[in-house]
Parts: C-alpha cells; structure tokens; sequence
C-alpha cells in the first residue's frame, strides 16, 4: 500500500478515535453537570417510602443500593414495601401513606408507575420513579433518566416537582370492575390491548419493547371493530360519529415511545387527550403505510398521516372525555396492563392532579 494512502487511513482512523474521545467526555461532563445540579438542590428531610416490584432483575440488590445512596445522603426516615400477586402499586401506596409517607417512589416499570399514581393522585403527595420496567414509557417522557439507578434516585430525592394529567378509563358495562383505571401514558382498546395481551413474557425480557411488535405480528389481520364513538372537545361540545370502523382507538397523556411518536401533539399538562382512531386496508401495504404515517409524524413533530399513505388512516383528536360503544367486546389496556374485554368504554381526565419528581428542565 503506498505511504500516502497509509497515512490518509491513519489520519481518518486518529480523527474518528478522537471524535469518540469527545463525545464520551462531552456525555460523561453533561452527566456529571446533571448530578452536580441535583445533589447540589439540597435534600428533602422527609419519609420516603419505596414501593417495589420484586418480580423485576436483581429488585434485591436495588434495594441495597437505595439504602446505601440514601444513608451517603443523609436520608434516613424509609421504608419498603414489595408488591405482591394481591397487592399493587396502589394498595401499597395507600398502605405507606397511612404509615406517615411523604413522598412516594415508584421502582418498577410502568404498571408499577402507574398503580402507584392511581393512589397518590388528588393528594399533595409527590411521586418519585426509579424505572427498572421493560419501557418505562412515562419516565421517558418525563426526562427522568432510564439505566442510571443513582440519577434516577437523585430526580426523586430532589425539589423538583411539576403537576401531570392522569388518564382515567372506565369498562361502563361490566358488573365486576366499577373502577376508573389511571393512565399516564396511552390507553386503548382494539389491535394495541390484543398485541400486548399476547406478548410471550419470556421475549419481554430477552428483547424488552420490541417483544411487543413480534406479538402485533401476529395479529396484523385480525378483525376490526366498529363502534360509535362520541367525543367531548375542549370546548364542552359533544361530537359523535356512529358506525366507525377501526383496528385500534387509543387516548393518550403522553405519546412518545422508544424513537417513535405516536401521538406528537399530545401534553402531559394541558388538561386534554389525544384519542387516535386507526384503521388500515389492503393487508400489508396498509400496515406499511401506517407505519410511514408514524414516521412522519416523527419527523414533523405534527399529529398528520404523511403524503403518500393509501391503504391507512389516522384520526387524531383533542378532548376532555370520550365514550365508546362497540358492537362485541373488545380488550382494553392502561400503560401496557390489560383489564379484560368490554364494549362500553369512557375515557377522562383530571387536570395536574399528579405531583411528580422530575428533572429541573421540566419546572423550568
């Protein structure tokens, strides 16, 4: 190889390794900075309480190093309390309040998270997130940061705080099930609750998230749904539009996931949902161009199916509640957790009623 091609390869591998060297230092000082800003806020002298899903990796070994960070920082007042097969996130919420808690940290994923939220919504009680789920949706769309234990706990043990909606769906014609589920995320029912009700728990954890499109596979041909859907704006009007045909209707509170954006308008303060209503034709090609809708708005930042799409549609729509009255029963899910099937469905939601640690960016 001549001298000059040697020494053109070695300047281009020298500047890639220094490239790398920079973007490293650059990541390593932001993080620094973050914790930096965090640990320097001062603490809370209050009764944390942990609520942990035991059933997630080394949960055990987590808690040893939550009590090692807390007794560096000088917080004493904890306690622990593990969910169980009988006892949720919110069972075990209500169960720490009433033992004097001040603040509420959730350490699991997001059915986790979410329980949790269901009990301490409407009180003055903050909730904290260490994210040790599958997706950790909501903490993603929050800023608080997903594989770094000690970041997370210093979010949670922090001042900063802001107000979020919570989600709340109600199964209207069962006998058995009277409660408004919370959501913080994405709730629906159609292809989204069908695809994760069939996810094989084994892949979950080999492959986290995307277990969930090798299960949506499956289902991709699967029967519509129709039903009359009535829609209450901003404004206080009803809208209703009968006999709509649709492989999945979801309402959201927050609508990004793991590089995509579903619903890219939607606000978690803002007081409303974001109800999307999805159909597609034509087999695959629809599939494809839903997908490309998807990516569009991604891209654009804008709720809005992109140019080319032919075989798919996507309805986006704004509102303060929305009920749903399906022809046969259908399953239903809250942030990732399936209820059952039903075919009387009402969507709401509760303005700020949720105090959640987060980041200093987000109280900004």
């Amino acid at each position: 190889m001549p001298i000059s091609a040697i020494i053109v390869l070695s300047s281009l591998a020298a500047l890639v390794l220094i490239l790398a060297v920079a973007i490293a230092a650059i990541r390593m000082y932001r993080r620094h900075s973050f914790l930096h800003s965090l640990f320097t806020r001062g603490n809370d002298r209050v009764h944390y309480a942990f609520i942990v899903n035991p059933s997630k990796p080394n949960a055990k070994r987590l808690k040893t190093r939550i009590r090692k960070y807390c007794a560096d920082k000088g917080l004493k007042d904890l306690t622990f309390i593990n969910t169980e097969l009988d006892r949720d996130g919110r069972a075990c919420a209500l169960q720490a309040l009433r033992d004097g808690a001040d603040v509420v940290i959730a350490v699991g994923g997001d059915g986790t998270v979410r329980t949790v939220a269901s009990a301490l919504a409407g009180t003055s009680h903050a909730m904290g997130i260490i994210p040790i789920g599958t997706g950790n949706l909501f903490a993603r769309n929050m800023g608080i940061p997903i594989d770094d234990i000690d970041a997370a706990l210093a979010v949670a043990t922090s001042h900063g705080s802001c107000f979020v909606d919570v989600g709340r769906l109600e199964m209207l014609d069962s006998e058995e099930d009277k409660d408004a589920h919370a959501f913080l995320i994405i709730a629906g029912t159609g292809f989204d609750a069908l695809m994760i009700d069939n996810t094989d728990p084994t892949l979950k954890k080999n492959i986290s998230w995307l277990a969930y499109f090798v299960s949506g596979a499956q289902h991709l041909f699967a029967k519509k749904y129709t039903g009359t859907v009535t829609i209450t704006g901003a404004d206080g009007r009803a809208r209703t539009q009968e006999s709509i045909v649709f492989r999945t209707l979801m309402a959201g509170n927050c609508g990004q996931i793991p590089g995509l954006s579903l619903m890219p308008e939607a606000c978690w303060n803002d007081g409303l949902l974001d109800f999307e209503i999805i159909d597609t034709s034509g087999g695959i090609i629809g599939w494809a161009n839903l997908f490309g809708d998807v990516l569009h708005q991604t891209i654009t930042h804008k709720a809005g199916q992109s140019p080319l799409s032919t075989n798919s549609k996507v309805e986006q729509l704004q509102g303060l509640s929305a009920e749903i009255t399906l022809d046969k029963a259908a399953p239903v899910q809250v942030d990732g957790d399936v209820l059952g099937e039903t075919s009387h469905i009402r969507f709401s939601v509760e303005r700020e009623s949720l105090c959640v640690r987060v980041p200093d960016s987000l109280t900004r």
